[in-house]
């Protein structure tokens, strides 16, 4: 799909009639605006598990997927077998190419990522990005968990987007959440989510480039926490 003036110009009216609405009424508005073209991604973190359960409660049959890099945390595995039987859903598993993930490996190592942000942006587009065209054929818009406080690289995010890089529009009911927001609504709701976020885990991605942060600390510092602030994206939320 292409940035058309007109689409520009909806994307702008979206932000502005929509900005009230709570982040359910969000939901429910785009679920029914692209019935059969929306999808929603889900990195199993806090906020996508108050998405999930807001998108599956007002359309079960939602389409909703993840990506699946190789080197997740056991706890995320075991928290995609809870979700799916606490929804009564099946999320889509995506998984990276083989070839390339083994070409990647052999020429540049393991744990190429610690070396330079050029690797470990090669490792995020190999092992997640790379199957995002997968994951968005036939759609024209998705649901993301972004939030304006999760990092400074999000800040600037609305709630409602162009995604330039895949050719979507791009939806973020929680955009003005604070972490107190989605605490409370996940367990308002009974909501099953990793236990390592009660372990000073906020973010949780690859098990090589994750840690618990310290206290004080900002909540994405623990990850890719050998870079600078600017550069923490995957090339998921690319700006």
């Amino acid at each position: 799909m292409e940035l058309t003036g007109k689409l520009k110009q909806q994307i702008e009216e979206w932000n502005e009639t929509l900005k009230d609405k709570d982040a359910e009424g969000v939901i429910a508005y785009f679920l029914d605006y692209y019935p059969d073209s929306i999808v929603l991604s889900t990195s199993l973190g806090l906020e996508d598990q108050v998405i999930t359960e807001m998108v599956i409660r007002y359309r079960k049959d939602t389409p909703v997927f993840t990506l699946d890099t190789g080197r997740l945390f056991p706890e995320t595995y075991e928290l995609i077998d809870r979700t799916n039987k606490h929804f009564g859903i099946r999320i889509q598993t995506l998984f990276p190419e083989p070839e390339k993930v083994e070409k990647m490996v052999s020429e540049r190592g393991i744990n190429l990522f610690y070396d330079s942000v050029a690797n470990r942006k090669l490792c995020c587009g190999v092992r997640k990005v790379d199957q995002l065209p997968r994951a968005f054929a036939g759609r024209e818009a998705w649901i993301s968990g972004l939030r304006k406080d999760q990092s400074v690289t999000r800040f600037f995010s609305k709630l409602v987007e162009w995604d330039a890089n895949n050719g979507l529009v791009k939806i973020n009911p929680l955009i003005n959440w604070t972490e107190k927001d989605v605490r409370a609504y996940i367990a308002g709701h009974k909501i099953p989510y990793n236990p390592m976020h009660d372990k000073g885990y906020p973010s949780i991605g690859c098990e090589p480039c994750t840690r618990a942060i310290k206290p004080g600390e900002d909540v994405r510092a623990g990850r890719w926490w050998w870079e600078s602030e600017s550069k923490k994206e995957c090339g998921l939320h690319e700006r």
